[in-house]
């Protein structure tokens, strides 16, 4: 059994930089990692992804390279690098595994997520 805890939130100023974290247990070594991010009313969206064997990441074309993902399979850590961060970037950001190396941009198709971790942005 996977399980997943985001960490790292926090509220900021627009143009701060924010780091995530999700820590895993269960061996997600040769699972896909993403971070979605949900605000309020609306749905959960992709916000970028990479699998075990460094397929991707890929990201959801809206962050224009204001965003970064890595991950460390030694230590079973996904991280999210925020930068220059806009209102609009308010919202839950959840971490989410799936088996195989394709990261989908769809949260159906994922299988195990964390609680989530709230990043409150202010203008």
């Amino acid at each position: 059994q996977v399980q997943l805890a985001e960490s790292g939130g926090g509220s900021v100023q627009a143009g701060d930089s924010l780091t995530l974290s999700c820590a895993a247990t269960g061996s997600t070594v040769r699972y896909t990692m993403a971070w979605f991010r949900q605000a309020p009313g609306k749905e959960r969206i992709f916000v970028g992804g990479i699998s075990w064997d460094g397929n991707g990441p890929n990201y959801a074309d809206s962050l224009s390279g204001r965003f970064e993902i890595s991950r460390d399979n030694n230590k079973e850590t996904l991280v999210l690098q925020m930068n220059n961060l806009k209102p609009e970037d308010q919202a839950v950001y959840y971490c989410e595994g799936r088996n195989g190396r394709t990261p989908y941009p769809q949260t159906s198709d994922y299988r195990y997520w964390g609680q989530g971790t709230q990043v409150t942005v202010s203008s």
